[in-house]
């Protein structure tokens, strides 16, 4: 039984004066977009009292869609595939022409052929060659490498003793690790990051940004084709489903962009959460929680992707009390589905152990890729917290900013200070290793040899004054070359 009957393909019903559901929006609908969307998270909430789990709401251009709020309601839909498909083809309000070739989301919405859209034996052929290649990824391998990379960004503003984690660290690290990944780390450079975050962003010079990443990934097919190597790349392309070369281009694009940003996003809304929330920083410091934890639970609190557009019903069916019919289009919501009352009544508690947010979909179209991202987030944030234990927030926390659309929040900036720090070989394992203090005491630096030996004074420069003679035990033999080594080395 339906609560509302009005379908969102159709015009929907007024509301009556005073009715709490009238908004600027034909019917009395919310809009996403726009003032009546500056907080997309409150308007969630005014949204599922109002209406209860799956919502009507306008898109760009006032195009009529649900919103799934409901966490077991958006598992319902993604694991549903016999109800619902990612084949926009299908969409009512496309087919009648309400969506046009210009729409700002266009680009989410457009059918393309490659997994995230296919359905059957196309869906089964193109997903096996991405998760075959996804399988091949040694993944030790490529946690050295996220370390590596990780170092080589803090070595590069470590000694400033400030630095903005946002573009200097969360936008960087997931593209190094990426084109790594990919086989392609000679185009890792600030114009790839610049064209990755310009594309995504759909500014108006979002086509020519796209087709600098592409002409990149058009360059890789090409060599992995003619000589095929250990990598994603060359996997893909040599898999018995024999992908063609635009297939393989558009695979590797939606492999980049979707853990680019989706990584980008968690790097920043975890470091936030760390360097903003007391309890949080000491419950890492105090070790009742690690970053593989803290990660998951920024996972639940904020993930990378807060809708992803969309599902599509291949028949009527009924949603969280809502009557849906063929082709309405529906947004998968991990950002309210994780904030349900019904599994989180108290959202201060904390989520550890608990793996089944939505960060990561579901379904036949789950993440195929979400171990990497964990990895990169998980390496990423405790190296960096390793190198700078005392980095802080150089701002007041209301004065951070997002950066807002339908598909995802995105922290603007994020400054931090500390006291500067030495580089670090980036071969090695990150260390704690402050910058030698200025002391006149004849034991300079710390004791995890921040200070270079020879740096330090010599032990006679500061040689107490000596005391009255009194009897002793007879002198010791003269030390070792190795005790004397030691001694020095120590200071003494």
């Amino acid at each position: 039984m339906t609560s509302d009957p009005r379908s969102t393909t159709g015009t929907a019903p007024t509301p009556p004066p005073g009715c709490p559901a009238h908004g600027p929006g034909p019917g009395g609908l919310h809009r996403l977009y726009g003032p009546d969307a500056d907080d997309l998270g409150d308007l969630y909430e005014r949204l599922r009292e109002q209406h209860g789990p799956v919502a009507p709401v306008l898109l760009h251009d006032d195009v009529p869609m649900w919103v799934v709020l409901g966490h077991a309601e958006n598992l319902q839909l993604v694991r549903s595939p016999s109800q619902y498909t990612r084949d926009s083809r299908i969409w009512s309000p496309l087919l009648e022409g309400m969506v046009k070739p210009d729409h700002p989301l266009m680009p989410h919405i457009a059918w393309q052929p490659i997994c995230s859209h296919a359905e059957g034996d196309e869906h089964q052929r193109l997903r096996a060659a991405v998760t075959a290649a996804m399988s091949t990824i040694d993944h030790r391998s490529v946690r050295r490498h996220i370390g590596r990379s990780t170092q080589g960004l803090v070595n590069s503003f470590c000694e400033r003793g400030r630095a903005d984690l946002v573009p200097q660290f969360a936008e960087h690290l997931p593209m190094a690790v990426m084109c790594e990944i990919l086989g392609m780390p000679e185009e890792y450079d600030d114009r790839m990051v610049q064209a990755a975050r310009d594309a995504l962003k759909g500014t108006e010079t979002a086509i020519q940004s796209h087709t600098y990443v592409m002409d990149a990934l058009g360059r890789l097919t090409s060599r992995r084709r003619a000589r095929p190597e250990d990598d994603f790349t060359s996997h893909l392309i040599t898999h018995p489903a024999g992908l063609t070369d635009d297939e393989v281009r558009e695979h590797l694009r939606l492999v980049l962009f979707a853990a680019y940003e989706a990584t980008a996003n968690l790097l920043a809304n975890a470091l936030r959460m760390v360097l903003t929330e007391p309890g949080f920083r000491a419950q890492l410091n105090g070790g009742q929680m690690t970053v593989p934890e803290a990660i998951e639970q920024s996972l639940w609190d904020e993930p990378p992707f807060s809708t992803v557009l969309g599902y599509y019903a291949k028949q009527d069916t009924e949603l969280g009390g809502q009557r849906i019919r063929k082709g309405d289009g529906l947004l998968f919501a991990p950002a309210p589905g994780n904030l349900d009352p019904r599994i989180r009544p108290d959202l201060s508690a904390s989520m550890q152990g608990n793996r089944s947010h939505l960060a990561f979909g579901g379904g036949p179209h789950e993440c195929p890729g979400q171990d990497i991202g964990r990895a990169i987030a998980d390496v990423g944030v405790d190296a960096l917290l390793t190198r700078l234990p005392d980095i802080r927030l150089d701002c007041p926390e209301e004065e951070l900013t997002w950066r807002s659309s339908v598909a995802s929040r995105h922290l603007v900036s994020l400054p931090v200070c500390f006291e500067p720090k030495v580089q670090q070989d980036v071969d090695l394992p990150p260390r704690a290793m402050p910058l030698p203090p200025q002391r006149t005491g004849p034991r300079a630096g710390t004791p995890d040899g921040a200070a270079a030996p020879a740096a330090a004074p010599r032990p006679t420069a500061t040689r107490p004054a000596p005391e009255p003679f009194r009897p002793g035990p007879a002198p010791t033999p003269p030390r070792s070359i190795w005790r004397r080594l030691l001694h020095w080395w120590r200071g003494e």
